[in-house]
């Protein structure tokens, strides 16, 4: 078995123990980091009706444990989620004809000391999808802030792209900690930026978001795939 945490907000409120239901749709997430993910994810699954997604959309973030905590090399996450989905399904956890196992990983380590991407990708079907940044998570995080894209990411495409460090931090930690004052990586408050998720999503659009193209470009899709979920009226 592997260890793993669930954390969910379904059915969480007072109104809902009035009439419970099932959600007909679960969403699981699986990130590359521990800490900053983390953060946004909860917060995000904490406030996901004022962000506008269904009731009966469960969004769960599976928080790695033990030896898996740390897990972060893309290629060995996609093994642990489809390991973790097949233990869901026994354990009829998992819906096999509905539901959805989001990896969300950094690309900023395949233009470097990895080459094997287009093989990743060939592992996505209808029910394991990825979730990706170039170069990383806080590029999305940045895309919470209002006119980020014009005033901070556009300006600096070189600098952000080439990911060379700024001081202790990588350019899109530095830029966000310049824009909150946040160490994104220690303080769960950078958690908050979810509330803005509709203007991320919006801003992510002047993005690359073709897998295509995503190691050419800085680039995400995160947001496409959280506003796909926001949609789905399946």
């Amino acid at each position: 078995m592997i260890p793993i945490s669930l954390y969910t907000g379904f059915n969480q409120r007072p109104s809902d123990l009035l009439t419970k239901k099932e959600p007909y749709k679960k969403y699981f997430i699986i990130c590359e980091g521990a800490n900053t993910e983390t953060f946004y994810f909860t917060n995000l699954i904490d406030n996901k009706r004022e962000l506008g997604f269904r009731s009966t959309v469960d969004i769960i973030l599976m928080e790695k444990t033990g030896e898996h905590k740390n897990l972060s090399y893309a290629k060995s996450l996609v093994k642990f989620a489809k390991d973790k989905r097949n233990e869901l399904i026994e354990k009829e956890i998992f819906n096999a004809e509905t539901d959805v196992i989001i990896v969300i990983f950094d690309l900023d380590i395949f233009n470097a000391k990895v080459k094997d991407i287009d093989e990743i990708f060939k592992e996505e079907d209808d029910h394991l999808i990825f979730g990706f940044t170039n170069p990383e998570f806080e590029l999305f995080l940045l895309l919470h802030i209002k006119d980020s894209y014009n005033q901070v990411i556009k300006p600096n495409e070189e600098i952000i792209l080439n990911n060379q460090r700024i001081g202790n931090k990588r350019p899109c930690e530095y830029y966000l900690w310049q824009q909150t004052n946040m160490n994104s990586k220690k303080n769960p408050l950078i958690g908050d930026l979810s509330k803005e998720l509709l203007m991320a999503i919006e801003q992510e659009k002047y993005l690359n978001q073709d897998k295509e193209m995503c190691l050419e470009k800085i680039s995400s899709n995160i947001g496409q795939i959280l506003e796909k979920i926001i949609r789905d009226e399946r």
